[in-house]
């Protein structure tokens, strides 16, 4: 076997040389897969958290009218429990696609470089016959090449410990021997594609390799379908589920004048909000589905050759800035005091809110917690400047444009996370938009890279920075 192994190196050497030998075959490992206890924990605290959620909101709710809390009760459950899941499983069927797929173009590429070995070796056949020794015809160019100084002739001594042409082909057809003898049978891939076979068996040899990978490639093509297929279904469904949020909440604004209390009122309110802004998504969606279709189309012209400069519903960016938030709903963390507060000074918003200057537009990464921030205050008529740096930063940056940032918590103001903060980055930190204030308690929109658009409710949010 340590022949064998030998051989092999001394093949694949001199397929480096450029002899048409293919020196490993590419295998397949089948992968199983298993619910893990993870998971198994994760879905029962989302249970135990959907379960606490409900009673809590019902407590809000107590004295209204039966249907009218089931229906606020439903569309929470369908916003806060439903659409999140149904994402989760939407984010996992893409990348289980774009996985399949990756398989199916690798198999291609290898199916098409055989197909590139058995059309090199039919026009080496073609000029010089079926048994031409190609190993004889390459040693003789090393042994060639070595007269005239190359490093050939110490290729040959390290890999059979030859000093001359002739030592080295013996020994490279004895070690081809001795391997063949103990190997009994040639159904060893170096054995199957060797030297030693004329040009017509590994023409064969190299026939079932394409008969082969062409399988290999038709199987993987089919699962990327089949993936492709699935993330559609999943994608349709978390639509659907958005299209009947939206139903839910028109449903529920129509009958919340009949509310009493000011907690059913602020629950309900609350409620309404987070679907409106989960809504938001849809339109997202629409501008990345716009974004995909404008760069196949760009690909497929003839006339645009560079790159097209960003815009806001392209999905480019020419900016580096991240932010590596997660949609963590954790409650403790510190206010990050140590930043400046600046001293009051706006120009554009109607509520003392927001500048024009450093406004060149949204120049942060798209997708990212600071694109989402820059763009939901733009849509609420408060500019932002294009480069307050990361979501953590944006409390320290913001007084050099003359914003106003302190602890009064306003809506359209953004509440800038330090790093480690309320879960967020602990490089980078996190920024969200307040969509609703309630006392000390704030209802966000936010989003954080490879995350929909989401909402939380915090608590005692005068601890945090606020940039107006």
């Amino acid at each position: 076997m340590a022949r064998q192994k030998r051989l092999r190196g001394a093949v694949c050497a001199i397929a480096a040389l450029g002899l048409l030998v293919p020196c490993a075959l590419f295998v397949d490992t089948p992968q199983s897969y298993a619910v893990t206890q993870s998971q198994i924990s994760s879905a029962k605290a989302a249970a135990q958290s959907s379960q606490s959620r409900e009673a809590e909101l019902r407590a809000q709710l107590s004295g209204v009218n039966q249907d009218l809390a089931d229906k606020i009760v439903e569309l929470d459950n369908l916003t806060n429990v439903q659409i999140p899941a149904a994402q989760t499983a939407v984010d996992q069927a893409n990348a289980d696609a774009a996985a399949a797929q990756q398989e199916a173009d690798d198999a291609a590429e290898r199916l098409s470089a055989a197909q590139q070995d058995e059309a090199d070796l039919q026009a080496a056949i073609a000029q010089t016959g079926e048994d031409y020794d190609d190993a004889r015809a390459n040693v003789a160019q090393m042994a060639r090449e070595s007269m005239h100084g190359s490093s050939t002739s110490d290729l040959m001594g390290v890999l059979t410990n030859s000093t001359t042409t002739t030592d080295f082909i013996n020994s490279m057809q004895a070690n081809d021997a001795v391997s063949r003898t103990e190997a009994k049978v040639a159904d060893d891939a170096a054995n199957d594609l060797s030297l030693s076979q004329n040009r017509s068996e590994r023409l064969t040899a190299i026939e079932q390799e394409i008969s082969d990978l062409k399988a290999t490639a038709d199987q993987k093509a089919s699962d990327a379908a089949k993936a492709a297929a699935t993330a559609q279904s999943e994608r349709d469904a978390l639509d659907a589920l958005r299209v009947q949020g939206e139903q839910k909440r028109a449903e529920l604004e129509a009958q919340s004048a009949s509310l009493k209390t000011e907690a059913a009122k602020q629950a309900a309110e609350t409620v309404e909000l987070q679907s409106e802004i989960d809504s938001m998504n849809r339109q997202y969606a629409a501008q990345q589905a716009a974004a995909a279709a404008q760069v196949r189309s760009s690909q497929q012209g003839t006339t645009n050759s560079g790159s097209s400069s960003s815009s806001n519903s392209s999905g480019s960016s020419s900016s580096s800035n991240s932010s590596g938030s997660s949609n963590s709903s954790g409650s403790s963390g510190s206010s990050g005091s140590s930043g400046s507060s600046g001293s009051s000074s706006s120009s554009s918003g109607s509520s003392g809110q927001g500048t024009h200057n450093g406004d060149y537009g949204n120049m942060y990464a798209y997708g990212q917690c600071t694109w989402w921030t820059y763009e939901r205050r733009k849509q609420m008529g408060i500019g932002t400047p294009s480069y307050l740096g990361n979501g953590g930063e944006w409390y320290i940056n913001a007084p050099r444009y003359g914003l106003r940032v302190d602890h009064t918590p306003q809506v359209g103001a953004a509440v800038s996370f330090p790093p480690g903060v309320m879960g967020s980055s602990p490089v980078y930190g996190h920024v969200a938009v307040v969509e609703k204030v309630i006392g000390t308690t704030i209802v966000t929109s936010e989003k954080g890279k490879n995350t929909a658009v989401f909402s939380r409710v915090i608590t005692n949010a005068t601890r945090f920075w606020f940039v107006h």
